[in-house]
């Protein structure tokens, strides 16, 4: 916890709004899509998705292949409390759906489906890509898999696989990403496993959104690699969520952004 608040101090005293932003790329991402405040129809349909979860009161046992969990002390765990204490927020679903609305892509991988909180977002607001969410846990999938069907998203691709060995296993030099979402293993090791494999994939309008990079030390050191690759132009931190941009006629240059 004190790593955490001292890492949100140093954001907040490095943050800027778009008055600080000179890039008219990221100028523009942050007035059209972060600070849109358009209520959007599909906000309704999250809304009920998430108050789903939250009324599932069922338990199921959780296999965890990343970094651990703060909240939860056993692997025996209520729908409602992983929807509620392990899932993205309704502030950050609403985010997700308004960059995947921005950005237009055809093709998404999700790695982490957990409960599809995230899934859904990312599927409503692109009714026409094809996304793939990856998903270590069987059950958390299969709960996952009855949200989708139920909602009638019918453009998710639910795969239950550990993450690195799909990656390392599929065929990615064929596949072009137009926006993936890292949340899956919050571990430094993991991620930048994760961020080598998929480079291969990467095309000059590609955006990779990476959660939690200052969860840990650990986090911040592969958020900082990162931030660093001579394949990456332009990071954007929001302090939840770190955005990569392999923009190639952008100077480097990374923005710390209030939202």
């Amino acid at each position: 916890m004190f790593h955490w608040a001292k890492s949100y101090l140093n954001f907040l005293w490095h943050s800027k709004n778009e008055h600080g932003v000179h890039s008219p790329f990221v100028f523009s991402l942050v007035t059209k899509c972060f600070y849109d405040k358009k209520k959007y129809a599909e906000y309704a349909l999250l809304k009920n998705y998430r108050n789903t979860l939250l009324q599932n009161k069922n338990t199921i046992e959780v296999t965890d292949f990343g970094a651990g969990s703060r909240v939860f002390k056993s692997n025996s765990r209520a729908v409602n409390q992983i929807a509620k204490n392990a899932g993205i927020s309704k502030k950050r679903a609403e985010l997700l759906f308004r960059i995947t609305n921005y950005f237009k892509p055809e093709n998404i991988l999700e790695i982490g489906t957990s409960l599809g909180l995230a899934s859904s977002a990312l599927s409503l607001a692109s009714k026409n890509a094809t996304i793939t969410t990856l998903e270590g846990c069987e059950n958390t999938m299969t709960e996952a898999k009855k949200q989708f069907k139920k909602f009638g998203l019918k453009n998710i691709n639910s795969i239950h696989t550990e993450f690195s060995n799909y990656l390392k296993n599929c065929q990615l030099s064929i596949v072009n990403y137009q926006l993936i979402y890292f949340d899956g293993n919050h571990s430094k090791q993991a991620t930048l496993e994760y961020f080598e494999l998929l480079l291969p994939t990467t095309t000059n309008d590609c955006v990779w959104i990476f959660d939690d990079i200052h969860w840990s030390e650990d986090m911040e050191e592969a958020w900082e690699a990162i931030k660093k690759h001579p394949s990456v132009t332009v990071t954007i931190d929001t302090f939840q969520w770190g955005l990569v941009f392999f923009r190639k006629e952008q100077p480097k240059e990374h923005f710390v952004i209030r939202i």
